[in-house]
């Protein structure tokens, strides 16, 4: 055979082999089994549009609803002001805000400044003698009488006070009578075995009841 046509052959089946070799081995970039995917493309989120409508206004607390609807020797600040002295020593003192706010309106109807026959003043109609010690217990600046005029003051002590009362005597009923009449009377009763006055708890329990009513039925 002529050399450079055996050449010329040689070559071809060399690129035939070369070929066949590329076909049959099995290609090394392909991921392993089980390996993670590629993370997802995220794609931001829309901004809303001008034409939207705004978002809602949040829903007024109930205990600031009910004194800015009743309490109205009080400006809106002074309102929020209460409105969080009642939440937050009602918390510390394990009361429900909603029979704090059942004893304000039975005793004063939500009058920061109200007076009664016997001397007692404020929002919780707190007798001066009475608010000085507690004030004293608690460390409460005190200056006078006129302290009890300050709403955030007056439901401070007030809240102390009822909480006392509610511990030492263990049930709300007589300490709701405590409270109206006197720790002291109401002990004497309690000693010598008398019945406990129970028209003034009546009127607050009551009063929350219905308060809690109405509300149910306006939400």
């Amino acid at each position: 055979m002529h050399p450079q046509r055996q050449s010329a052959l040689s070559l071809a089946a060399l690129a035939i082999s070369l070929l066949s070799c590329q076909f049959t081995q099995e290609p090394a970039s392909l991921p392993a089994v089980g390996a993670a995917p590629l993370p997802a493309v995220v794609e931001a989120a829309p901004q809303p549009s001008s034409q939207e409508a705004p978002a809602a206004e949040p829903v007024l607390d109930v205990v600031e609803a009910r004194l800015l609807a009743r309490a109205r020797s009080l400006t809106p600040n002074e309102v929020a002001r209460l409105a969080d002295a009642v939440r937050s020593e009602a918390a510390r003192f394990g009361l429900a805000p909603d029979l704090v706010l059942a004893v304000i309106e039975v005793e004063s109807q939500f009058d920061a400044f109200a007076v009664s026959s016997a001397g007692a003043m404020g929002l919780m109609q707190i007798l001066p003698g009475t608010g000085e010690a507690l004030a004293r217990r608690y460390g409460q600046p005190w200056h006078g009488p006129r302290t009890l005029f300050d709403p955030v003051v007056n439901v401070r002590l007030g809240i102390a006070y009822l909480a006392e009362l509610r511990h030492r005597f263990g049930q709300w009923p007589t300490a709701l009578a405590a409270y109206n009449w006197g720790p002291g009377a109401i002990g004497r009763r309690l000693t010598a075995g008398d019945p406990i006055p129970v028209g003034y708890a009546r009127r607050v329990l009551s009063t929350r009841e219905r308060r809690a009513a109405l509300e149910a039925q306006t939400s």
